[in-house]
Order: structure tokens, then sequence, then C-alpha cells
């Protein structure tokens, strides 16, 4: 049974900083790509970030590139997302899509699973 858990959530400042983990369990973890997405209030759940099976490409939205990163310790079957100097525009639900393929891409019909989400209010 494939498991998907998001933690790390909170409420920060404008150019604070916060830590979201996705925890996995199903198929080997090592042979799947992964994502995170977000959706706030009366929008559509939109692409933040992507990383492959092996952690040696990862893709960002423009929006966050060069403040967020994505990474992943296989050992521990979990993807990090490390967001740095956030802004009010960065509240949203962030969810964890898991795809069962090596690589990936920003569109959400490619992803098998997803989590429940955890909430990301940055105040300003």
């Amino acid at each position: 049974q494939v498991q998907v858990v998001e933690s790390g959530g909170g409420l920060v400042q404008a150019g604070g900083s916060l830590r979201l983990s996705c925890m996995y369990s199903g198929r080997a973890f090592g042979t799947i790509a992964m994502g995170w997405f977000r959706q706030a209030p009366g929008k559509e759940r939109e692409f933040v970030s992507t990383i492959n099976w092996s952690g040696t490409t990862t893709t960002y939205a423009d929006s966050v590139k060069g403040r967020f990163t994505i990474s992943r310790d296989n050992a521990k079957n979990t993807v990090y997302l490390q967001m740095h100097t956030l802004k009010p525009e960065d509240t949203a639900v962030y969810y964890c899509g898991v795809r069962n393929e090596l690589i990936t891409g920003p569109k959400t019909d490619r992803y098998d699973y997803w989590g429940q989400g955890t909430q990301v209010t940055v105040s300003s």
C-alpha cells in the first residue's frame, strides 16, 4: 500500500524559511520521481519543483528558482523542499506527488499518488 505523507508546514514571517518533508512508502523509493506542487485558495494546483529518481536532475518554477531547493534521501524514503526568503504569495497548501517513473515533469496528471498536503502561511 502506497503512503505519501507531507510535514513541515507552518506559519512564518516574510523572509523566513521552512523545510517541508515528504515520506513515501510503497514501491522502491529509488525508482520513482517526485514533485512538489502548491495550491492557494481559489487557484489551480501549480508546479513548484521536481526531482528525478537519483536526485541528479531537478527543476523549478520560475517563481521559486533561487529560493527553494528540492532534495531527496533515498535511504530515508524522503524528499525535501527547503524554502528560503519566503513571500506572502508562497502561501498555499503544498502537496507531494509521486510518479512511478524515473523522471517526471510539471503536469499534475503525470503523477500516480499524492499526499494530503501541508499548509504554509507566510505573513507580511
